[in-house]
C-alpha cells in the first residue's frame, strides 16, 4: 500500500562534494527528517556527517550475480556505528541510504518502529531479495509517537523510489483497473496479462510462464527465472511457471522474456485486445499528446 497522497512536493538533493555520483543529503519542505546516500567506498567521509551520529534507520542495496537486486534494512541509536560493521559483515551492497531527525525527535523506539514496518513492506511486496533473516516483532509503542513514526514512514516510502529503491510498493498498487490498458502475451507456450508502469512493466498474477528455456536464452533472464521461483513468484504448475503475484519488471522485453524463456521484443511481444503492439500504442500516444500541445 501507499502510505503517501499524491500531492505535489519539493525534494532538495544537495551534492556534498560537488559529484552527483558522491554523497548526496536528501531533504524535503516541511519534514525535520532527512537522508544521507553514499556507495560503499564513501563510507569513511560520510560517517563525519552529523546526520549520522544520531539514531536512524537505514538500508544497503546490491546487485547479485544473478542480476537480482538485494535490500538489508536496519536500524541503530548512533547510525555510523552500525553502518560501520557492515564493511566486514555483509558484502553484497553497494550503496547505503539512512535516515535521521534534523531536530532530534526520532528516538530508539521509533528507529525500530521504521525498521520492522519496512522489512514487512520489503518482503511483502517481493520486488526485490530481502537479506534480513529475522523478522522483529513490532515495538510497543504509544499512540502518539506510532502516529508520528507513520508520519516519518510516509515521507521516507515518497523518498525511496526518487533514489531507485523500489523495493517497497507491491506492483498491484500501480495496476490500472481499467480493462482497455490491459495487454496481452501469447507466444512459445507463455499466456500472459501485463500492463505499462511509471518505472516499468506489470506482469499481472495468474500469467503463465513457458517451462523450457531456448539456447540462446540471455544468462540474467534464465537467473531471473530462477531467482522468482526460489522467491515463489513463480510457482511451477503443471506444464507452466505461474506468477503467484503482481510482478514489476524494468521493461516490457525482460518482462516477455521471463516468461517466454527467451530473447525477446516486448514492445511487439505485449498486444492489447486489438492486436495492436506495445510499439503502435507507445507511437500513437506520442503523436496524439504531440498534437494536443500548444505553443
Amino acid at each position: 500500500m501507499r502510505f503517501y497522497e499524491k500531492i505535489g512536493a519539493t525534494i532538495k538533493i544537495f551534492l556534498a562534494d560537488g559529484s552527483p555520483e558522491g554523497i548526496r543529503i536528501i531533504s524535503k519542505s516541511n519534514w525535520t527528517g532527512t537522508a544521507v546516500m553514499a556507495n560503499r567506498t564513501q563510507l569513511s567521509e560520510a560517517i563525519s556527517r552529523q546526520e549520522l551520529a544520531k539514531p536512524g534507520v537505514y538500508v544497503l542495496t546490491g546487485t547479485e550475480l544473478e542480476g537480482s537486486q538485494k535490500i538489508y534494512i536496519g536500524q541503530s541509536d548512533v547510525l555510523k556505528d552500525r553502518l560501520k560493521q557492515h564493511i566486514s559483515g555483509k558484502d553484497f551492497w553497494d550503496i547505503f541510504v539512512a535516515f535521521s531527525c534534523t531536530d532530534g525527535t526520532l528516538n530508539a523506539a521509533h528507529v525500530r518502529f521504521l525498521e520492522y514496518q519496512l522489512i514487512n513492506l520489503a518482503k511483502k511486496a517481493n520486488q526485490w531479495d530481502v537479506e534480513n533473516n529475522v523478522d522483529p516483532k513490532e515495538p510497543r509503542l504509544s499512540e502518539l509517537d506510532k502516529e508520528d513514526s507513520k508520519g516519518f514512514l510516509a515521507e521516507m516510502l515518497l523518498i525511496f523510489p526518487i533514489l531507485g529503491i523500489d523495493a517497497f510498493e507491491q506492483a498491484k498498487t500501480m495496476v490500472n483497473k481499467q480493462a482497455k490498458d490491459r495487454l496481452f502475451l501469447s507466444e512459445r507456450g507463455a499466456e500472459a496479462n501485463g500492463q505499462e508502469a511509471d518505472d516499468g512493466f506489470i506482469v499481472l498474477k495468474g500469467s503463465q510462464a513457458r517451462t523450457e528455456e531456448t539456447p540462446s536464452i540471455h544468462k540474467y533472464i534464465s537467473e531471473m527465472r530462477q531467482q522468482l521461483l526460489s522467491r515463489q513468484v513463480l510457482k511451477k504448475e503443471n506444464e507452466v511457471l505461474v506468477f503467484t503475484q503482481d510482478y514489476r519488471f524494468k521493461s516490457p522485453s525482460t518482462a516477455a522474456g521471463v516468461l517466454v524463456g527467451g530473447a525477446a521484443n516486448g514492445r511487439t511481444a505485449w498486444k492489447d485486445r486489438n492486436n495492436k503492439t506495445l510499439k503502435e500504442i507507445q507511437e500513437e500516444r506520442v503523436e496524439k499528446e504531440g498534437e494536443g500541445s500548444s505553443y
